[in-house]
C-alpha cells in the first residue's frame, strides 16, 4: 500500500505543479500584455500632457502679447491724454494770462472812468454852487441871489464904469426885466436912471429915481436918488421943481452927504 500511495502522491504533486508552472506562464502572459498597455497609457497621457502644455505656452503666449499690444495702445492713449491735458493746461494758462491782461485793462478804465465821474461830479457841484442863491451884500444891504442874477447885474455895473452909458442903460433895463424881484433892484434902478442922465434921457431917469424911492425909500442910495432928481429938473430948465426936490431932500435926509450938497445948491439958487 506504500508503494501506490507514493506513486499517487508524486502523481499528483506532478500534476500540481504542471498546473502552478501553467498558471505561473498564464500568468507573466497576462502581466506582460498588461504592462504593454500601460506603457501605452503613459505614451499617451504624456502625449496629451505636452499637446496641453504646448497649448497652454501658445495661450500664456498670446495671452502674453494680447496684453503687451492692450498696454501698448493704453500707453499710447494715455500718451495723447497727457499730450491733450497738457495742450489744455497752456491754453488754460493762456487764457488766464489774456483774462488778467483784460482784467487789468479794465481796472484802468475803470479807474479812469471814476477820476472822469470825479471831474464831472466836482465841476457839476461847482457849476450847481455857482447858480445857487448866496448872499450878497450890495450898497449895505445883505441879500440872497442867484449866481446868474449877481454875475448879469456885476456886467451890467462894469459897462457903465467903462463909460459905455448906451450899454449900460440897455443891460440894467434888461436886468430889472428879467429879474423885477432881485434884491439888485434899486441898486439897478439907481445906476440905470444914472446911465440915463449921461445919455440925457432926464424924463425917463427922474421916473426911475422916483421908482427907486418908492420900492426903498431907506435905501442907501435914496439921498443920492433925491439929488439926482433935481439934476435932472436943472438940465429940463425946472427951477422950482428942483428947489421943492432939493427942500425934500434935506428934510427927508437930513444927515447925509446929498442933504449937504443941496443945500449948497439951493443957497447958489436964491
Amino acid at each position: 500500500m506504500k508503494p501506490k500511495t507514493s506513486r499517487r502522491w508524486r502523481a499528483g504533486a506532478a500534476a500540481a505543479l504542471t498546473i502552478i508552472c501553467l498558471g505561473m506562464s498564464a500568468g507573466a502572459s497576462a502581466a506582460f500584455f498588461e504592462d504593454d498597455e500601460a506603457r501605452r497609457a503613459i505614451l499617451d497621457l504624456r502625449q496629451r500632457i505636452e499637446a496641453q502644455r504646448v497649448a497652454n505656452e501658445n495661450q500664456a503666449r498670446q495671452l502674453s502679447e494680447r496684453m503687451a499690444q492692450e498696454q501698448s495702445q493704453e500707453s499710447s492713449q494715455l500718451r495723447r491724454s497727457l499730450l491733450d491735458l497738457q495742450t489744455q493746461i497752456e491754453s488754460l494758462r493762456s487764457e488766464i494770462a489774456r483774462m488778467n491782461g483784460q482784467n487789468e485793462q479794465l481796472m484802468r478804465e475803470i479807474a479812469d472812468v471814476q477820476r472822469r465821474q470825479k471831474d464831472i461830479v466836482q465841476g457839476v457841484d461847482e457849476r450847481l454852487r455857482k447858480m445857487e442863491p448866496s448872499k450878497v451884500t450890495v450898497d449895505g444891504k445883505e441879500f440872497i441871489a442867484d449866481q446868474a442874477e449877481a454875475r448879469e447885474f456885476e456886467a451890467a455895473l462894469a459897462i457903465f464904469r467903462r463909460g459905455d452909458f448906451p450899454a449900460a442903460q440897455a443891460s440894467f433895463t434888461e436886468f430889472l426885466r428879467r429879474y423885477p424881484q432881485s434884491g439888485f433892484g434899486a441898486t439897478a434902478l439907481f445906476w440905470l436912471g444914472n446911465a440915463q442922465y449921461a445919455n440925457r434921457d432926464y424924463r425917463g431917469a427922474i421916473l426911475n429915481f422916483r421908482a427907486l424911492l418908492a420900492a426903498a425909500a431907506s435905501h442907501p442910495r435914496a439921498p443920492e436918488a433925491v439929488l439926482s432928481i433935481a439934476n435932472c429938473q436943472i438940465e429940463l430948465k425946472d427951477s422950482a421943481g428942483a428947489r421943492r426936490t432939493l427942500d425934500e431932500l434935506v428934510f427927508a435926509y437930513p444927515q447925509s452927504e446929498a442933504a449937504a450938497a443941496a443945500k449948497e445948491r439951493l443957497a447958489r439958487m436964491r
